[in-house]
């Protein structure tokens, strides 16, 4: 049985943050969560109505027989304190909104997990906003648009994690487009011993992805991106703006990585985020593995006792039919 936070556990590190006078009057874990908790914090008796408790104790991750990170790879799982500063810090120096860092805690003297508390932002999701705002979704979307500019054209000469690359670290793999090549045919494998449609057609993917990626010419420059930026992952602030969340998984990359994501989540709505000067060839190879990817870590997660089952098996499901599309 898993055991989350409540109020008791929280009181010292929200004392600390935003001072004695504050006192708790309410906690809710928030939905969605699979890496870390994420909790409102409702007050009496201080200037914030609430705030957010992120925790990265072990009971918050939901991914069966998960380890420690390999900061190598970009693509390990992005969860704890030291990647959350650094892209917090990263975005912040770039111009991307982000929410505003309280109190970050290592110690394990206030609570037995990394902690950090950030404000509360008040206006929800942009995917919540344009179900009741459509009017004022749609100018938050371009503003989004903007962030997602600047990150884009601050640049670096090594792909990798900002929390690897601050350290002087070294990426995992000679490129980009074969570091997901090479992850694109580990999801496969998973996959196909996990669902008879893709074990069908295992070797007819396979190809495909070898030969996108032959196409793909070598690149030296990345641009900054968030990785699953959904439009769950932007929150709106009181003066309309998107703030980004769930930014553990900041990195230096290829931006058609981010774009394969975004146009998957945003839909219909993507075209207000395309850019000109993407790679369409990398596009193809990023999209089919973007797929695979959304296959194989959902079903991977549904091993274990992850809550929302139905939402995450309608995401391996509809990236499993997508990916069949795009055999040739």
């Amino acid at each position: 049985m898993r055991r989350f936070a409540e109020a008791e556990d929280l009181s010292a590190v929200v004392r600390d943050a935003l001072g004695a006078g504050c006192r708790i009057v309410g906690v809710d874990r928030l939905r969605g969560g699979s890496k870390k908790g994420a909790y409102r914090v409702r007050l009496d008796g201080g200037q914030r109505a609430s705030v957010i408790v992120y925790s990265w104790a072990n009971e918050e991750n939901f991914w069966p027989g998960a380890a420690e990170d390999d900061l190598t790879d970009p693509f390990a799982p992005a969860s704890g304190l030291v990647p959350f500063l650094a892209a917090q810090h990263t975005l912040a120096e770039v111009g991307a909104r982000v929410p505003r860092l309280l109190l970050a805690d290592d110690t394990k003297q206030r609570y037995p997990a990394d902690l950090a508390v950030v404000e509360d932002i008040p206006g929800g999701t942009l995917e919540a906003l344009f179900e009741t705002d459509p009017a004022r979704a749609e100018a938050a979307l371009d503003e989004l648009a903007r962030t997602l500019d600047l990150m884009r054209h601050h640049h670096a000469p090594r792909y990798g994690r900002v929390d690897l690359l601050e350290r002087g670290g070294i990426a995992l793999g000679s490129s980009c487009e074969q570091l997901i090549l090479d992850r694109a045919r580990r999801d496969l494998e998973e996959a196909a011993g996990r669902d008879t449609r893709i074990n069908a057609v295992r070797g007819q993917l396979d190809d495909r992805l070898q030969e996108l990626r032959a196409l793909v010419a070598p690149r030296a420059e990345y641009g900054l991106i968030h990785g699953e930026l959904g439009p769950d992952h932007v929150l709106i602030d009181a003066e309309g703006q998107p703030v980004l969340i769930d930014i553990e998984g900041l990195m230096y990359f290829d931006t058609e990585w981010e774009h394969v994501f975004l146009r998957l989540r945003f839909a219909e709505r993507y075209p207000a985020l395309s850019r000109p000067g993407l790679d369409p060839r990398r596009l193809d190879l990023y999209g089919l593995a973007m797929h695979l990817s959304l296959v194989a870590g959902p079903l991977r997660l549904l091993d274990g006792d992850y809550p929302d089952r139905d939402f995450m098996h309608g995401i391996a499901e509809h990236n499993l039919r997508q990916a069949l599309t795009l055999l040739p």
